[in-house]
């Protein structure tokens, strides 16, 4: 019995994920643009009207949906999410227009060639600020070196006089 109520959850559960995702975009009272995702657009427009959507557009009212497509999953819909995110306001107005083509985000990183993405990037010494390097440098001669002083730590102890 209690085997037969556990999969009509799991496939209720199932029906939900399989359901497609949204990408949208609003502008809010002051002119702004926020963009996110959902899978349930009507739904979510409404949130965002109430002020129980989004921190943003909570004191941005009223906000007015211009665009929304359609990603399939949510992996694909949070992808194109932070592409569309990255643009400059003036290429989100027109992709708005219509006239910015709708392109998939694709992995850049060797996804061409057939490479699983490396989830690090190499950052070179050179760019960062000197005081990074620095610390970086001290590190690898002293660890202690360059860190501030714990409270507690064996380091002030010793430089306490007894009294």
């Amino acid at each position: 019995m209690l085997a037969g109520l556990k999969k009509e959850k799991f496939s209720a559960r199932r029906k939900k994920i399989g359901s497609d995702w949204s990408l949208y975009i609003l502008q809010c009272r002051d002119g702004s643009f926020y963009t996110g995702i959902t899978n349930h657009l009507q739904r979510r427009l409404k949130m965002h009207q109430d002020g129980k959507a989004s921190r943003y557009t909570r004191t941005r009212r009223p906000v007015e949906m211009l665009y929304s497509e359609t990603c399939g999953d949510r992996s694909r819909a949070l992808i194109r999410e932070c592409e569309v995110k990255e643009w400059p306001k003036k290429k989100k107005e027109a992709l708005i227009r219509g006239e910015e083509k709708i392109s998939r985000a694709k992995n850049v990183r060797g996804a061409a060639k057939g490479k699983k993405p490396s989830r690090r990037t190499a950052v070179n010494s050179a760019d960062l600020p000197a005081s990074a390097s620095r610390r970086r440098s001290a590190s690898k001669d002293n660890p202690e070196q360059g860190l501030p002083p714990q409270a507690g730590s064996s380091r002030n102890s010793e430089n306490r006089s007894v009294a």
